[in-house]
């Protein structure tokens, strides 16, 4: 008899995102010691806080949800968006959108944390900070932030900081845009800085400590803050300038009136508006404030060849050495969107930009004097690419009129509607946009310049020979090659970083976000016209409720960071609404997120920290003495679960308990979802509210630092004090720029649920579960696992122990960067104890890369016995040369090992081996001589 097969190809779960396959699952297990999966989750997993229930939705195949995703596309109306605001239609060179956005050798990549391995994303970073620094006229800038908003949240923080100034208020240009003041209020009110909103001329210097003013401003006007800067350093006080990187190519800079700290967006160059982002921030500063700067600054350094090598500088102003010190909680930036701005400015060069900047301001000065000879009254005189046009009790039928011409405008006020002019905006648009004004005469040509020529930039940018290269697409395609080369991401092999979760990106689940239906609406559209992006953010909000037990969640917080805040920003709103102000007592493990202290700090809260048992877990007796004390002061704890040292607790309902019994709330922070997924709900074990980080356990792609998604899930009774936004008029307020924050890449998380459907998320949850246990098993006998649970299991990580090897002179880096001779990122190091290695395999890992892993550290293990054995001295060992470049294969060997050794070790491949492009970097030397621009070209002809 005929028996069809059984096998079914579009098995996404168990064929797509699970990379062992069941034969391989039933090798690991014994291995493991388990009779099958489900006995294994039964002792890794406390049966008291299992969920009854199986997540209930069915999955989709890949073409299947691909139909899905373009029905619900094209319920999003896409429309000539002339709305501005921040968000601007730009032009996606062909070359970046497929070398770069969609690409996994950069969008796979991580932090560049490990700098031997990320040499190219450095050095793009580093284009990107050159980039800025030189638009700007600013020396130093950073390497991205989350959005123009938050930046300039941030950059009243340090302006407190650094401030010479003994105010307390911060004074708000009103010409800034409103989502940026929103941002700039919820940051400031736990904080206790006093914002006075207000026109430029008002300011009273001596009264603040710093000031932000947009230029050019929101509804287009442009101004020169000279004075405004003088009057602010006369008083010891901060100028900050919130600013357009395209209007900079033709305007005056920043740094040439006074501003000592300049911010805004890049989306404009070249990266789509994808309903609010994901888009880089940047900011830039004096040169005196920079160790005062947040987020991360890429610096030039030496490797141990003496060769140039990028980093990331100045380490020790992040929040996870600070903590609860920290004024900042940035985490990640905006790395991949960074990486494509950066390619933009080198695809276009200054006269490319320049050209586009011309072609804006024109257009803006053509529309405005044909809309001034039909008699309307248009504002401001000076402007770059947006007007305000007064059009009284015509307001809404100008709208719809111009809406029924496929246009969108802004809505100013009740009598006036703003117009923005952007790279894509053509002669057919400004005559439909002119026709919906009543004026049929086609435009004249091209009109005089729209600011006073004392406005006009006089100094040069981009002078570095990066942005003159020959622009042919085959050199810029070499370029971006060459640098993706000499990066390692998850196209080349496993990232085991424990915490981090470095998972599979699918193909399918990336595909929509380029779709124009979804990449080209801006965040402010009318309601109706985003209905598809509604649908999908309502169907994963449903999704994500289910998966977690909580009632409501927000979307808002773009990144894992934020999530906390915005987490505990509702916690105290709600304790303040409930009238108890006085709770302001945050309870925090030592194991806790480097993130978790600086979130509370920010949030007004006082951090009190409790110690952790032998084993790892939350010393419960000092919790509970801890609560106590705290009494009716106690506003929140905040736990992770599992543990951070990858051990599911027994006794998280307990310290959930406690919280509750002293009036707190619960924190759960979502980093380690990927263990709970199907099998534990946080809102069911006492949970309040948690951030989940969509870039870890939903799949969205890390892109070297960033994009990342926190959305915050909260039970019932929290939900009216989620964050809200100008746009919406809802809940309380905003913590980023865009309602639904990075809304665009939504889309992957929800394509990821829909494809896995609710078995196969449970099922890739076990299965990390699997092959966490399998790397202890295997591994167990060559580094002590330092925390297991009380039935000798570990979560989805595990922490290998590795501080005893220091003994004879072997640290940690040096088995980091061994690794990198095999093929592999480092796992985690020295987090969350110091000289440890804390490794995360996901589920996506099949077993054949992880046994290349498990091989290459068994064969490090010997490497260090030698040591050990007193065979070789740890100095002269393949351990403190590594890693190995073809430099090294090549020059003359006198290394007491052999060349095979030292460059072919175990664990790598000989065919498809990867070489990084330098030896290890010297960090000190980085940061004693910092340089965060690219270097002079001097530096590349000595070379």
């Amino acid at each position: 008899m005929f028996t069809p097969t059984t096998y079914d190809t579009y098995d996404f779960a168990n064929r797509r995102h699970i990379g062992p396959s069941p034969d391989e699952m039933t090798e690991m297990l014994k291995a493991v010691g388990a009779r099958d999966l489900e006995a294994l989750i039964d002792e890794t997993v406390p049966k008291s806080i299992r969920q009854a229930q199986p997540l209930s939705w069915a999955p989709l195949t890949e073409y299947a949800l691909l139909q899905k995703m373009e029905e619900v596309a094209k319920k999003n109306r896409v429309m000539v968006s002339l709305i501005g605001q921040g968000y601007y239609g730009t032009v996606t060179p062909p070359a970046i959108q497929r070398n770069i956005l969609e690409n996994p050798a950069w969008y796979t990549a991580y932090t560049p944390y490990q700098p031997e391995i990320a040499q190219g994303r450095l050095e793009a970073l580093l284009n990107f900070q050159t980039m800025v620094s030189d638009l700007t006229g600013l020396p130093v800038a950073n390497a991205s932030l989350l959005d123009e908003a938050t930046a300039a949240a941030e950059a009243m923080a340090m302006a407190q900081r650094v401030a010479k100034s003994k105010a307390t208020a911060f004074f708000v240009d009103e010409n800034c845009h409103p989502q940026t003041i929103g941002v700039i209020q919820t940051r400031a009110q736990p904080l206790g800085i006093e914002v006075i909103v207000g026109a430029a001329d008002d300011l009273v210097a001596d009264q603040v400590f710093g000031a932000i003013f947009q230029y050019p401003g929101t509804y287009g006007h442009v101004r020169d803050f000279t004075a405004q800067c003088e009057a602010l350093h006369g008083a010891k006080a901060v100028a900050i300038m919130a600013t357009d990187l395209l209007a900079l190519c033709l305007l005056k800079e920043p740094g040439a009136m006074g501003a000592d700290i300049a911010v805004g967006s890049a989306q404009r160059f070249g990266v789509q508006m994808g309903y609010g982002g994901p888009h880089a921030a940047f900011m830039a500063c004096r040169d005196d404030m920079k160790r005062a700067m947040p987020g991360r600054i890429v610096g030039v350094s030496v490797d141990s060849h003496g060769n140039r090598a990028y980093r990331l500088s100045l380490q020790t102003r992040e929040q996870h050495i600070r903590r609860e010190k920290a004024t900042s909680n940035v985490c990640t930036a905006q790395a991949l969107l960074a990486v494509m701005a950066s390619f933009y400015a080198v695809f276009h060069g200054p006269m490319g930009l320049r050209a586009i900047a011309e072609r804006v301001h024109f257009t803006t000065t053509q529309l405005a004097q044909a809309l001034r000879d039909a008699g309307a009254v248009v504002e401001p005189e000076a402007f770059f690419d947006t007007l305000t046009v007064k059009v009284g009790v015509g307001q809404q039928g100008i709208m719809a009129a111009a809406r029924h011409r496929g246009i969108n405008l802004r809505k100013v006020g009740r009598d006036r509607v703003g117009i923005s002019i952007d790279e894509t905006t053509d002669a057919g648009i400004v005559t439909r946009l002119l026709d919906a004004f009543g004026i049929t005469e086609t435009p004249g040509d091209l009109g005089a310049l729209g600011v006073p020529e004392a406005m006009l930039r006089a100094s040069d940018y981009l002078t570095h020979p990066v942005f003159h290269m020959n622009r042919a697409e085959s050199e810029m395609m070499r370029y971006m090659r060459r640098l993706s080369d000499r990066d390692l991401a998850l196209d080349r092999a496993m990232i085991p970083l424990g915490s981090c979760t470095m998972k599979l990106n699918a193909a399918a689940e990336m595909m929509p976000l380029t779709w124009p239906e979804f990449g080209s609406l801006h965040p402010f559209v009318p309601a109706d016209q985003a209905a598809g992006y509604h649908e999908a953010i309502s169907d994963l909000t449903e999704k994500l409720c289910e998966i977690t037990g909580y009632d409501a969640f927000s979307m808002q917080p773009n990144s894992g960071a934020q999530g906390e805040y915005a987490g505990l920003l509702t916690i105290s709103a709600y304790h303040r609404a409930n009238g108890d102000d006085q709770r302001d007592i945050c309870l925090i493990p030592m194991s806790a997120h480097g993130t978790n202290p600086a979130s509370a700090q920010m949030a007004g809260m006082q951090v009190v920290v409790v110690n952790s048992a032998p084993n790892g877990d939350v010393d419960l007796e000092d919790f509970e003495a801890k609560a106590k004390a705290a009494g009716a002061k106690l506003a929140a704890c905040m736990i992770t679960y599992p543990s951070t040292h990858g051990v599911f607790e027994e006794t998280v309902k307990r310290v959930c308990e406690i919280t509750h019994e002293h009036g707190g709330q619960v924190y759960i922070d979502g980093a380690n979802m990927n263990a709970l997924v199907g099998l534990v709900k946080p809102g069911e074990i006492g949970g309040d509210v948690s951030h989940l980080n969509l870039h870890k356990t939903f799949a969205i792609p890390h892109g070297g630092g960033g994009p990342g998604m926190g959305p915050i899930g909260v039970r019932a009774h929290l939900a009216p004090y989620l964050p809200g936004h100008s746009e919406t008029g809802e809940g309380t307020g905003a913590v980023s720029a865009a309602p639904y924050g990075s809304a665009s890449i939504l889309l992957i998380s929800w394509a990821y649920c829909l494809m896995m459907g609710g078995a196969g998320l449970t099922q890739a949850t076990r299965v990390a579960i699997l092959n966490a246990n399998y790397i202890a098993a295997r591994l167990k006998s060559a580094y002590p696992i330092l925390f297991m649970g009380n039935r000798g299991r570990v979560a989805h990580e595990c922490i290998l122990d590795t501080r005893k090897f220091a003994e004879v002179g072997v640290s940690v880096d040096d088995i980091a960067k061994r690794l990198i001779d095999n093929g592999f990122h480092a796992p985690t190091m020295s987090w969350p104890v110091a000289g440890t290695l804390m490794v995360e395999p996901t589920e996506s890992e099949t077993k054949a890369e992880i046994d290349r892993f498990i091989t290459a550290l068994l064969a490090i293990r010997d490497e260090i016995a030698a040591v050990e054995a007193g065979e070789i001295a740890a100095e002269d060992s393949p351990l403190r040369h590594a890693p190995h470049t073809v430099e090294d294969l090549v020059a003359d060997w006198d290394r007491v090992y052999s060349r095979e050794a030292g460059c072919f070790p175990a664990g790598a491949f000989r065919v498809d081996k990867y070489w990084p492009p330098v030896g290890r970097v010297d960090n000190v030397f980085g940061d004693r001589n910092l340089i965060c621009i690219c270097p002079p070209v001097e530096a590349y002809a000595a070379e």
